[in-house]
This record gives C-alpha cells, sequence and structure tokens, in this order.
C-alpha cells in the first residue's frame, strides 16, 4: 500500500531485519508507522513525521519524545497493535518490534513492507538507526547520530569515578522482577559508566533478560535499582525483603520512564546515558530535564 508521492530510487535498498528478512525498497517510503517507540524515535531525530504508532501506556505521551506522539494516530498497545487502525494510516513501511510482530507477519506485511527488529541490545541499536537513515535518504544523519552518541558515552565514563563500581539493577515491576542482563541497550549504557550489573551477562541464557526472586535479589543487593515505572502496579514493594535491599534503605530506588525500555533509538539511548550518569554519580553528573536534554537530537519541531 504505497503512496502516490513516493519517489523512484536510483538504487534499490536492502535491509535485512532480525528474522532474517530481506526487505527491497525501490521507492523511498514517506509513510511509517511504529510498532514500538523505536521508529518513532528514529523519525523524529531523522526529521520525519510517522503516520502511526503503538503505545506503552495508553494515554501517556514519553517525556523523550516531547509529547509529541500525541499528534500521530495511535493504534493499540505495542504488544497488541490494532491491524484495522493500521490499515487505516496508509503506511508505506512498517518498523516493528519482532517479538510482538513476527507471528503475524503475513498480516503485516499485506499492508506495508515489514521490518522487523529485536530492539534489544546496543549493538543492535547502531544498525537499526543506520538502517532507517539509509532508507529514508538521511544516511549522513544516521551516521552523526550514531558517531555522537559513541563519543558522549566515552566522555561519560571518562568523567565516572574510577574507584566506584555500583551494582546495579534494570528491572519491571513484579511479584518476580523481570531484570536485564547487560547487553541490553539500557543496561550496556549503565554499565559502561562503570555500573556492575547484578544480574550480569546474557551468556548463560542467551536471552537479554530473565525473572529473578527477590531473594536472589536481597544476595546480591544491588546499590541502584531503576524500575520502569508502568503506572501503580508495583507488587515487589509488598515483599518484605524489598525494604532490606541496600537500594531501598538509601533511597536509591529510581522509576524510570519509556526511554528506559525503548532504548535502542538515538534520543532514548542520549537521555538513558544522562540519567544514569546522574542516578549513579550524583556527585560529579547534574539532574537533567527530559525535554530540554531530548530537543537537543530532534530534527521533527513543533508543526512538522
Amino acid at each position: 500500500m504505497a503512496s502516490s508521492a513516493q519517489a523512484n530510487i536510483q538504487k534499490p535498498i536492502t535491509i535485512t531485519d532480525d528474522r532474517g528478512a530481506t526487505i527491497q525498497f525501490n521507492q523511498q517510503p514517506e509513510r511509517l508507522a511504529a510498532i514500538s517507540y523505536l521508529g518513532v524515535d528514529i523519525a523524529f531525530a531523522l526529521g520525519i513525521q510517522p503516520v502511526a504508532t503503538t503505545y506503552m501506556e495508553k494515554g501517556r505521551e514519553p517525556d523523550y519524545l516531547l509529547g509529541k506522539t500525541a499528534a500521530i494516530q495511535q493504534i493499540g498497545q505495542r504488544a497488541k497493535p490494532n491491524l484495522e487502525l493500521l490499515a487505516e494510516a496508509k503506511p508505506d513501511v512498517i518498523v516493528a518490534m519482532r517479538r510482538y510482530t513476527a507471528a503475524n507477519a503475513e498480516a503485516f506485511q499485506k499492508i506495508a513492507p515489514y521490518i522487523a527488529y529485536n530492539m534489544e541490545l546496543l549493538d543492535e541499536s547502531y544498525k537499526e538507526v543506520s538502517d532507517l537513515a539509509t532508507l529514508f535518504g538521511k544516511q549522513a544523519r544516521g551516521e552523526e547520530l550514531n558517531t555522537a552518541f559513541k563519543t558522549h558515552l566515552q566522555e561519560f565514563a571518562a568523567q565516572a569515578p574510577k574507584d566506584k563500581h555500583p551494582r546495579f539493577q534494570i528491572m519491571w515491576a513484579g511479584d518476580t522482577p523481570f531484570s536485564f542482563h547487560t547487553e541490553n541497550t539500557a543496561a550496556s549504557i549503565v554499565a559502561a559508566l562503570g555500573g556492575d550489573n547484578i544480574m550480569s551477562a546474557m551468556t548463560s541464557t542467551g536471552k537479554f533478560g530473565e525473572e529473578v526472586s527477590l531473594e536472589t535479589m536481597l544476595e546480591k543487593d544491588p546499590e541502584v535499582i531503576f524500575v520502569y515505572d508502568g503506572g501503580t502496579e508495583r507488587p515487589h514493594e509488598n515483599n518484605p525483603i524489598w525494604n532490606e535491599l541496600s537500594a531501598v534503605k538509601n533511597h536509591r530506588v529510581y522509576y524510570v520512564g519509556d526511554h528506559w525500555v525503548e532504548t535502542n533509538g538515538p534520543i532514548a539511548r542520549e537521555i538513558v546515558l544522562r540519567e544514569a550518569a546522574h542516578y549513579l554519580y550524583p556527585e560529579v553528573f547534574p539532574a537533567i530535564d527530559v525535554k530540554t536534554e531530548a530537543a537537543k537530537f530532534m530534527a521533527v519541531k513543533d508543526g512538522s
């Protein structure tokens, strides 16, 4: 379902997504639909206005996207996108989270060319940004965003205290919290700043995260905990073990926003870097205003 305004490109662009599928484009897409915020994040950083997006929490417009998602057609929660609404948006490319959409690939492909990414690891982030920047004719901007982040990561790491390696954990709320291994994008950023992830590497399971009991958390005793703030449901706080953790006793539990889960985009990873630096080393790195920092990396302006 291609837009009539699409322009032919001199040489077909081929993208291999994380299913191993090869998607070829003979025309440059203009109408991007995003299942997860990755596509929106990259589009905003490239100066493109998406035509549709899913959300993490209904009615909550992420600060790191400056609330601009309110102006985009909403097609449901990222794990349950509404295909009818997606089709109504008439996209000419769909950028989707693989684990929520691969089983229905055929249905998505009937609507528009469908690119499925894992959106889990920092190494994947650079490819995702590069792929979509190239697809939209903005390869130089994609390279700029990737290079800038690598430079910023090195600069922040160089300023971090070398004698401190605070134990940390990044988790979803839950009775048995789902927590992230070090290769996960947000965890990779915190680890690069000198943090010691109690969940360690993903080599034992091959998965980017896994559930961990509060008993195990107490044994590993994180000094800093980042909890994805999915709303008012915080069952972990009802377990008496929670109050025994060093992070809780020392008031170093931080309830963080959507960018800590959807970290692979160029704006999200920059904000996580700055927040993580402050939360790990508040005596070295100042607190940030998310919207002010996000605006520095956003090419889509008001009215775009």
